[in-house]
């Protein structure tokens, strides 16, 4: 499990979003702590995945701000692991999957070529899929792009993982393995993770929070409706 450390390494303060008019996210105030493994579920078009862009600083908040911190003092950046949305990645651009996976390292700019291939070589073992290595990834199912993506996501070892639904499109013979890694990453890092299955993950989080345009973080044993809040 995730450290018990207190130091807060993200903040959202009164953060809003709107896009052509329509509010998305409201009033929205997080204070993401080192270790912490942080469960987001919440209703289709609620906000979401909004919630994790505006984190990464792929967004920038309508009103509000969010802030990185490190040691306590303000930082411009903070080594982040992410896996998008399958849906927000285009299969058709000619790239191969170890180039994929590879692209997670750019700014791990002391590593030689080697050193980057053995961690290359690695992850997609990892991921089960060094016989894919060389195929483009419009010619990758769903699932196994799905865990070319995280791979990328964890290769530099980041701090902080994000990871937007990971299950999606993952066949069950390598769930069980998925919901492994998740685990092992908790040991050593921070991780949001948004999911509709909740079954597994909410016995991995410490905390639980539901985005429906607002945020709500329950303290239930279980929150898979919001009536179960407390």
């Amino acid at each position: 499990m995730a450290c018990n450390c207190k130091e807060t390494i993200i903040k959202l303060s009164n953060v809003n979003f709107s896009r052509e008019d329509k509010e998305i996210l409201k009033n929205v105030d997080l204070e993401v702590k080192h270790g912490d493994f942080i469960a987001v579920t919440g209703p289709n078009g609620g906000g979401k995945t909004t919630l994790l862009r505006l984190i990464l600083k792929l967004l920038k908040p309508t009103t509000g701000c969010v802030q990185y911190f490190s040691d306590n003092s303000p930082v411009n950046a903070l080594s982040i692991g992410y896996l998008p949305q399958k849906n927000m990645i285009d299969s058709h651009f000619p790239i191969l999957l170890e180039e994929v996976i590879a692209s997670g390292m750019l700014s791990c700019k002391d590593l030689s070529k080697k050193e980057i291939e053995e961690h290359v070589d690695a992850m997609l073992e990892l991921v089960g899929l060094t016989s894919h290595r060389h195929h483009p990834i419009g010619q990758l199912s769903g699932g196994q792009l799905q865990r070319g993506l995280l791979g990328r996501a964890l290769i530099s070892s980041p701090d902080v993982l994000v990871l937007d639904e990971p299950l999606s499109y993952i066949d069950k013979h390598f769930e069980k393995q998925m919901y492994d890694i998740i685990e092992k990453e908790a040991q050593h890092s921070t991780i949001i993770l948004v999911s509709h299955e909740m079954s597994t993950i909410a016995s991995m989080a410490n905390r639980h929070i539901i985005v429906d345009h607002r945020l709500l973080e329950c303290h239930a044993a279980h929150h898979y409706v919001r009536c179960d809040c407390d």
